[in-house]
C-alpha cells in the first residue's frame, strides 16, 4: 500500500472517531444549576405575663364561680388598662369570684372589672341598668306575662287595659279600653332573677316583671298602674334589637289628649269624649 493512501485511511478513521465523540457529548442530558436565594428569617422573641380570661360566654346576670375563669398567657405590649394579671393582682380569682356580669363576656376573652358587679358592689340593678334609664317593676301574672315564658333580656311591649265610662242615649255604662303605650321595651329580671334558667328552663313564673324605661316611661306605668291592669306582649328576637323602634305614649301624661278617657257620648250617631284622666 502506498504511504499516500495509508495517510488518507488514516486521516478518515481520526475523524470518524471525532464525529462520534461529538455525536455523543450532544446526546447527553443537559444538567442546569438552579440557585435558590437564602432566606434570613428573624426571630423577635415576645415577652408574655399571665392574665386572667374567661373559660366560657359570659351572659348578662350571670353568677361567676371561680371554675369560670383561669391565668393565660398574654403579650405584654398589649395587656389594656383594667386587665387583670397575676403579677399585679394574684388574689383577683378570688376577688372576682361570686361577681355578677353586667356586660357580656367572650370565651377567652380578658377580664375587666368594669364588666362585672362584685360582689361587695351594693346594687347589682344600678349597675345593670343601661346609663340614662329607670328600673321600674309591674305585677304580672301567667296570663298577663305570655303564659311565663317571658324571661330577662327579652324584649316586649306594655298594653294597658282600663275602663272608660260611655254614655249612650239609654243610660251611662263602662267599656273595656286596650292600647299598647311602650314598645320594645327591655325586661331586666323577672322576680329576682337576671337570667334564664341555667338549666335551660323554657318559662319562668313570676309575681313581677322589672322593666328598663326612660323617665317619662316610668312615669307612664306608674299612673297606667292606677288607671288599669298591664299585660306584656313578647317581642320576637327578629323585631326587638337595639334598632327598632322604641314608642310611647308619654301623651298619656298629666292629662293629655292621646289616650281615651273620660265620658264619651253617643248621640244622634256621633261621638264625643269628655275630658278626663289621660282623657281627651
Amino acid at each position: 500500500m502506498s504511504p499516500m493512501r495509508l495517510i488518507i485511511l488514516v486521516g478518515a478513521a481520526m475523524a470518524a472517531m471525532a464525529a462520534a465523540f461529538l455525536v455523543r457529548n450532544m446526546a447527553k442530558p443537559t444538567t442546569v444549576t438552579e440557585i435558590v436565594p437564602e432566606i434570613q428569617t428573624q426571630v423577635t422573641e415576645v415577652s408574655e405575663t399571665q392574665v386572667l380570661v374567661a373559660r366560657r360566654k359570659l351572659e348578662i346576670g350571670d353568677r361567676l364561680a371561680s371554675s369560670d375563669f383561669e391565668w393565660a398567657p398574654w403579650p405584654k405590649a398589649n395587656v389594656a388598662e383594667g386587665y387583670l394579671t397575676e403579677a399585679k393582682d394574684p388574689d383577683a380569682i378570688e376577688r372576682v369570684t361570686g361577681a355578677i356580669v353586667r356586660i357580656p363576656i367572650f370565651d377567652r376573652e380578658p377580664i375587666n372589672p368594669a364588666k362585672l358587679v362584685l360582689a361587695s358592689d351594693s346594687s347589682v340593678m344600678a349597675a345593670i341598668l343601661s346609663p340614662g334609664m329607670r328600673a321600674m317593676s309591674v305585677e304580672i301574672s301567667t296570663e298577663s306575662a305570655s303564659g311565663g315564658f317571658i324571661l330577662p333580656n327579652d324584649k316586649v311591649d306594655v298594653i294597658l287595659t282600663h275602663e272608660i265610662q260611655v254614655q249612650t242615649d239609654q243610660m251611662m255604662t263602662e267599656r273595656p279600653s286596650t292600647s299598647t303605650i311602650i314598645k320594645n321595651v327591655r325586661v331586666l329580671a323577672i322576680d329576682q332573677v337576671f337570667k334564664p334558667d341555667e338549666n335551660g328552663g323554657s318559662s319562668q313564673i313570676g309575681n313581677t316583671a322589672t322593666l328598663e324605661l326612660t323617665e317619662k316611661e316610668a312615669e307612664l306605668i306608674a299612673q297606667a298602674q292606677r288607671m288599669g291592669s298591664l299585660s306584656l306582649a313578647l317581642r320576637p328576637w327578629s323585631d326587638s334589637g337595639d334598632d327598632q323602634k322604641r314608642d310611647s305614649r308619654t301623651d298619656m301624661l298629666n292629662g293629655g289628649s292621646g289616650m281615651q278617657g273620660g265620658i264619651t257620648i253617643f248621640r244622634n250617631g256621633s261621638v264625643t269624649t269628655t275630658t278626663g284622666l289621660g282623657g281627651s
